[in-house]
């Protein structure tokens, strides 16, 4: 999620830990420890594209980090602070850097909870930033944030927030099943075979859903909203991965396709060799559009190693989608 959001859950937490202790402290501490599993966004700086991305949301992000850095950081915090509970603070940085990751794992990208295991979990049922889930809570952790730290009221209002935005990442749960299930009917309806599914929210929202469909040689990628009154319609994109060529053997390309989760297409464009991620769509609902939001050129080097670069995107796209998104929000 959005780095307000994992801000505002970690300040929660904190609070939730520690609160009635150290009052707005352990919102301080709490904010501070769920913006850290996303410093690993600085391996970019030291690394190459694909290495970066194979990084994103690992160690940093997984039960063994949280569990590691948080006694780490609560002997920091006791060598200066007046409350010298190490237990207290210890408690209060594991849970609120778990609590990143475990709320990133509803996200189409996901985490690697369960590291040193190649295994990354992705509900994907919610998008990175969302309102509905961040706005209420930031509203109830502020009402808490006034209040005396022994106040019956402060904790009331700092559980709302809490239960208020879990009850709504439950939701989003619901709504994925109801939207993959429509996306089902209609393959079946349209007499469509396919070999896998993959749904997920579209920017900023849970009404408009969008899913990538596996064929034998291409995807399919089609979008529903729950105040759609017509048929689903899918758009194919050959995956034309023989365009690879020997670049398919090559181990950054492998790596590539492995970060990808195998959701991606190959194509030429302005000469340029491109790797299309699907699992985050596209800048654009217009009929065949090719800009995708993550697009790599594969080159390579003056070494003759092989990179990804990734294709620059503009406010004008930006613009665009969220045009197109509030549009197609509306039904078809």
């Amino acid at each position: 999620m959005d780095s307000l959001t994992q801000i505002i859950l970690g300040a929660a937490v904190g609070e939730a830990v520690l609160g009635k202790k150290v009052g707005n402290k352990a919102m301080l501490y709490g904010a501070i420890a769920g913006t850290i599993p996303d410093l690993d966004i600085f391996a970019s700086y030291f690394t190459d594209t694909v290495s970066a991305l194979a990084i994103h949301r690992g160690f940093s992000h997984s039960i063994v980090f949280s569990a590691m850095a948080a006694p780490i950081l609560a002997w920091v915090v006791t060598r200066y602070e007046v409350y010298k509970d190490f237990k207290g603070w210890a408690w209060l940085f594991f849970w609120a850097l778990f609590t990143h990751p475990l709320l990133d794992a509803f996200t189409t990208w996901g985490t690697q909870l369960f590291w040193p295991l190649d295994i990354r979990i992705a509900f994907k049922s919610i998008f990175v930033i969302d309102p509905l889930y961040t706005v209420p809570f930031l509203i109830f952790l502020i009402l808490a944030m006034f209040q005396k730290r022994t106040s019956t009221k402060r904790r009331r209002y700092n559980h709302i927030g809490l239960i208020v935005s879990s009850s709504y990442l439950a939701l989003t749960l619901v709504l994925k099943w109801v939207a993959h299930n429509q996306f089902e009917s209609a393959l079946i309806d349209q007499n469509i075979a396919y070999k896998q599914i993959d749904t997920r929210p579209s920017p900023l929202n849970t009404i408009l859903w969008s899913a990538n469909i596996e064929t034998e040689d291409a995807y399919l990628l089609a979008y529903y909203s729950f105040f759609d009154t017509q048929p689903i319609t899918f758009e194919t994109y050959k995956k034309d991965h023989e365009l690879l060529g020997n670049l398919a053997d090559n181990k950054k390309v492998q790596q590539m396709i492995g970060i990808s989760k195998g959701w991606y297409t190959i194509s030429y464009k302005d000469s340029k060799l491109l790797f299309n991620d699907l699992r985050f769509g596209l800048l654009s609902m217009e009929k065949g559009a090719q800009n995708f939001v993550f697009q790599y050129e594969i080159v390579r080097d003056a070494d003759g190693q092989v990179q990804f670069i990734e294709q620059e995107k503009t406010n004008r796209d930006g613009r665009k989608l969220m045009s197109d998104l509030w549009a197609r929000i509306k039904g078809n």
